[in-house]
């Protein structure tokens, strides 16, 4: 069944055409198992030379792996090879990792409280914040100077599937301080319900970058981005205005509407890292 997920994991570039097979090939993988280019022209109707080049572009893609056959050499030719789906292939189909995630917070809810789903949240969010750690510890010994540990965190939350970047909102001098951006989060429609996950994570942020952080959107309640607040003692002075993201370069006017300076709330008085009201307001599970 061709998804608009599975339209998605078609790599750019590839021919209409092309990409509906391969979404086909695809599916077939995830309906039978693994196949050989054969069993998938056969149930294509198409030769096995035209399924093999879209199973090629596949391989390419990450999306199929191949492999041989159980059972090794087929006759005088070259060994028989079987094809199927990787994680990779098999994550841009449906599922229900949502609906099992909130099946289970909303069983912690009720049996444990709202302190019980936080230890959750914290304990999902332990790993990321190690491996984050440590790309900040590298940065810093391959440094003389101190690093921007904004920018550091934004590119390893990039590696970690959160397309985060750092900006600095003002020149320098300005006090205005910084902003770290995420345009994607793995767990919006579950911290939706639950903000629990939202509290925990800028608790992680403000560890990595050092100092209090404030949330002031975040995708779980309906905002483009999720975007924190960073004081300006963590921005360079020498830094020019503008982008600086987990690639580097980049200029103002791509900047994804970021709050403006005189929105940007005064810093707070103590040593909190809860976000803001909108963030930190209890839920009643449903």
């Amino acid at each position: 069944m061709e998804t608009a997920a599975a339209r998605a994991a078609v790599p750019a570039g590839v021919p209409a055409e092309d990409g509906r097979t391969r979404v086909r090939v695809s599916a077939l993988l995830l309906e039978h198992g693994p196949q050989s280019a054969a069993e998938l022209a056969a149930r294509l109707g198409v030769s096995p030379a035209a399924v093999r080049r879209h199973l090629d572009g596949l391989v390419a893609a990450g999306r199929v792996t191949e492999r041989e056959a159980p059972g090794g050499q087929r006759g005088r030719g070259r060994p028989a090879r079987r094809f199927a789906l990787t994680d990779a292939g098999r994550s841009a189909f449906p599922h229900a990792y949502d609906d099992l995630a909130l099946t289970a917070l909303r069983f912690v809810a009720e049996h444990g409280g709202p302190d019980a789903v936080r230890a959750v949240a914290e304990r999902q969010l332990s790993g990321l914040e190690e491996r984050c750690s440590s790309a900040v510890a590298q940065a810093q010994a391959a440094s003389p100077e101190p690093v921007d540990r904004a920018q550091v965190v934004a590119a390893a939350l990039t590696t970690e599937g959160y397309a985060a970047m750092a900006m600095s909102l003002a020149g320098p001098g300005s006090g205005s301080g910084g902003q770290l951006c995420q345009h994607h989060c793995p767990v919006a429609h579950v911290a939706a319900e639950f903000p629990q996950l939202c509290e925990a994570e800028t608790a992680v942020i403000s560890r990595l970058v050092g100092t209090h952080v404030q949330r002031l959107a975040t995708i779980a309640h309906g905002d483009g981005i999720c975007t924190t607040h960073i004081p300006a003692q963590l921005v360079p002075a020498q830094r020019a205005p503008g982008r600086v993201s987990a690639h580097g370069g980049g200029n103002k006017a791509d900047l994804p509407h970021p709050v403006p300076a005189d929105r940007v709330p005064a810093p707070a008085t103590d040593a909190s890292t809860r976000s803001t009201p909108s963030i930190d307001r209890e839920r009643t599970p449903a």
